[in-house]
């Protein structure tokens, strides 16, 4: 991550690793049962983006999950939760090794999501748009049965998807990162009128495109679950709380009570990492108590809106022991 040293604007890394795996041949890596690993973290949003898309379509068991601990120095990522600080299938401590071993003297950012071939213990890819498409696409093989569809209008998921990429999902890190304060209110004004206009979207309809979930919600989703934990004190992304915004709020519990969504998220580490990495914004690396979580499960009224939330799919079953997260309360 970095700014502009005109603008003073946040500038996302590069994504240095953009392979894919497929299911024709197309290229190098094939779809395999087995032969990759993802590695995540639960801090991070555009992880969370792939990981939630692998739990609805049933991946478990034909692509294993990683998880990177929320803390880490100028070598990045590392598996500081697991037994010995190594990953238990990969055998590193660092996720910089496997960058590393796919790029001899790797010098882009080292980030979550990535997909490691175990063997090799090479990154194949860090792509996170086209990874959590892939899996949808190029995995159908080993979906699990009633796997929902998650791209039933592609050109208006993309459409809608384009804004809140870059006004909330990337627009909360310009926001936080910004070091001047035209970029800072720029950002803040773009953010606080694309909620404005999703609030308004969401408020005659339960998901974004259609009567089911897609990967436009998950997209969504990922910034507003973190919001009030993180960007808006963290990020001075301050004009309100997702709490304090009746839609939004309603909508974001739905998903959270929802299979595949929830059950993904660790509010501590969200909040280990952003105020105990980002040095730059939190120099005394205090993490906050608050805010307050028991709202999450309390009941959000957005069932009259109808809708279906795996279309004619089903909802997937809990996660596996070794990928369930503290629960609320």
């Amino acid at each position: 991550m970095g700014t502009d040293q005109d603008s003073g604007e946040f500038v996302r890394e590069a994504l240095g690793v953009a392979e894919r795996i497929t299911a024709d041949g197309s290229s190098p890596w094939p779809v395999e049962a087995g032969r990759y690993r993802l590695v995540g973290a639960r801090a991070c949003p555009w992880a969370n983006r792939v990981i939630i898309t692998r739990r609805l379509l049933g991946l478990e068991d034909a692509i294993s999950l990683g998880i990177a601990g929320p803390l880490h120095d100028e070598r990045n990522w590392r598996f500081h939760l697991d037994p010995g600080n190594v990953d238990p299938v990969l055998g590193i401590e660092y996720l910089r090794e496997a960058y590393e071993k796919a790029v001899p003297g790797y010098a882009e950012g080292v980030t979550v999501p990535a997909m490691v071939e175990v063997a090799s213990g090479k990154v194949v890819t860090n792509e996170y748009a086209l990874l959590e498409r892939d899996l949808s696409t190029e995995w159908r093989e080993f979906h699990r049965d009633g796997a929902p569809d998650l791209w039933t209008d592609p050109e208006a998921i993309e459409q809608i998807g384009k804004g809140i990429f870059h006004d909330v999902n990337n627009g909360v890190y310009k926001c936080g990162f910004a070091s001047s304060q035209r970029a800072y209110d720029r950002a803040y004004d773009a953010l606080w009128s694309r909620m404005d206009e999703l609030s308004q979207h969401l408020s005659t309809r339960r998901y974004l495109v259609g009567d089911s979930i897609t990967q436009a919600d998950i997209r969504l989703w990922v910034t507003l679950v973190r919001f009030d934990a993180a960007y808006h004190g963290h990020f001075k992304a301050n004009r309100h709380k997702l709490t304090e915004l009746p839609v939004l709020w309603a909508y974001a519990r739905d998903l959270f009570q929802t299979p595949g969504f929830g059950d993904t998220i660790d509010f501590e580490q969200v909040k280990q990492h952003y105020y105990g990495v980002h040095a730059s914004v939190n120099p005394t690396g205090i993490v906050p108590k608050g805010p307050d979580l028991a709202g999450w499960t309390s009941p959000h009224g957005r069932e009259e809106l109808g809708g279906r939330p795996f279309g004619d799919g089903t909802p997937p079953g809990p996660p596996p022991e070794s990928e369930r997260v503290p629960a609320i309360g």
